[in-house]
């Protein structure tokens, strides 16, 4: 017989008594910024942020190059194995917790699980490398909105990208001092808020301009020759991928108050609920609408010769509402970032909010934004590398790492379905992702006579 999935009350069940670690075991970084104080409703919050993010916004374009029913299938496969690679996740770390082992960063996970080398040569830097490559993304993203609203009021303004991409630096300069993950609950609700608003609003958009007398001609046939169509289908992988990216699941777990059994599934429940909503959508109205004319972003397709194609009232509110959800996003993912300093220049025996740790938190957390700020505005370009880094980064932290966690510390049956379809899952993904890898270098490589430092686009 198959080795069944442990329920929470059973992983309870390993240990009665959940052994939490001391003060004087934890750092300053676990103390200030992953302090476990949120329920099962504020890891919703944190887990929807964390994923639901603008960059939905590239979900069509990737069916464009994979088709309908691939495109809508490898959608709805990346979900069951996100929200079963995540749960996995979820009770490997409630299991620990019992054994008065809790984990509170994925670097932590993996030293314990697979051995130190793991931790701090793999998993560390790759998850250092997402979350801060997410970052980058985020401002230019931000930056790239603001151009859009300027532009929509003044059409012929002589504003440059970089201009706005400082601008909306400044602004993440003033939210990155938030002192801790718990502190954004609330920012993170407004968040959840804006991503249902923005992907209504993209939806509704779409089906109005697919049913208008402007609506261009629908052609879903797939364009290019047959080896660009493999690289292409490839490289909609890994954005779709990256789209259900997180590779912060143990930080978010590390915010909820002891016990922690059963609240993150009921958080993963919340954030679920929000991607059926919002990710099938924003993917299916807006290629249906566009077909194989989608846009890497498919609010880009609301304009045609720098004319909307929608009253500009509503491309003004979508955009106003994607560019305050994507600095929400951009402050969750500085957390392990923020980990990261407060554990180095913080000292967990004065207080938070001491000169002693405020003034290295205010330095180090700025001259992180101003780096990555300074990246996003030389290199607008960025979007390509980011899915050189989703490939290499959110495949191996959320589609394969788990079901290894998993069962190295479970240790189902080898003769179970459970060990086998873990082992089918890493096995795959694994393949999958350097393919994807391979197709967005290529694609990097084919589009290196277009970039330009600064560049205006």
């Amino acid at each position: 017989m198959g080795t069944q999935l442990p329920t929470s009350v059973e992983v309870s069940a390993i240990d009665s008594e959940e052994g939490p670690s001391s003060s004087e075991q934890l750092d300053a970084g676990a103390l200030f910024v992953l302090k476990s104080r949120g329920s099962w409703l504020h890891c919703g919050y944190h887990l929807t942020t964390s994923i639901v993010a603008p960059a939905l916004l590239s979900l069509p374009y990737a069916l464009s190059l994979m088709g309908w029913f691939p495109g809508v299938l490898c959608l709805i496969l990346a979900a069951l194995i996100t929200f079963y690679s995540y749960n996995l996740l979820s009770l490997v770390l409630e299991h620990h917790a019992q054994i008065g082992r809790r984990q509170l960063r994925f670097r932590v996970m993996a030293e314990d699980i697979l051995g130190p080398a793991w931790g701090r040569y793999f998993v560390g830097p790759i998850q250092f490398g997402v979350c801060y490559g997410a970052v980058i993304a985020c401002i230019l993203l931000g930056g790239q909105s603001l151009k859009f609203i300027y532009l929509l009021s003044t059409p012929k303004g002589s504003m440059q990208l970089y201009e706005f991409v400082s601008i909306f630096g400044i602004l993440m300069l003033v939210l990155a001092q938030i002192p801790s993950f718990h502190s954004l609950r609330h920012i993170n609700l407004v968040s959840l808020v804006l991503a249902l608003a923005y992907s209504a609003c993209t939806t509704a958009g779409s089906v109005h301009i697919g049913n208008s007398k402007n609506a261009p001609p629908k052609d879903y046939s797939i364009n290019g020759a047959m080896q660009n169509r493999v690289f292409g289908a490839f490289n909609a992988i890994s954005i779709i991928a990256t789209t259900y990216g997180n590779g912060i699941i143990p930080e978010i777990q590390a915010t909820v108050a002891p016990p922690v059994e059963g609240k993150m599934f009921k958080g993963l429940l919340v954030c679920y609920a929000v991607i059926i909503m919002t990710f099938f959508s924003v993917a299916i109205s807006g290629y249906w609408a566009f077909g194989n004319q989608t846009k890497g972003v498919i609010l880009i397709n609301f304009m045609v010769d720098e004319k909307p194609l929608l009253p500009t009232w509503v491309l003004l509110m979508t955009n106003v509402l994607t560019l305050l959800q994507v600095a929400a996003v951009s402050v969750v993912y500085l957390q392990p970032t923020n980990d990261v300093f407060e554990r180095k220049f913080a000292d967990a025996k004065f207080d938070q909010f001491s000169i002693r740790n405020v003034v290295p938190r205010l330095v180090s957390r700025s001259l992180s934004v101003i780096i990555a700020t300074a990246i996003a505005a030389m290199f607008p370009f960025f979007g390509d590398i980011n899915a050189v880094i989703g490939a290499f980064g959110f495949i191996p932290l959320d589609f394969i790492l788990p079901v290894i966690f998993y069962n190295v510390t479970f240790k189902p049956s080898k003769k179970g379905l459970m060990f086998w379809g873990n082992a089918s899952i890493a096995v795959i993904c694994s393949a999958v992702g350097v393919l994807g890898a391979i197709s967005s270098i290529r694609q990097i490589i084919l589009d290196a006579s277009t970039y330009s430092l600064f560049a205006n686009v």
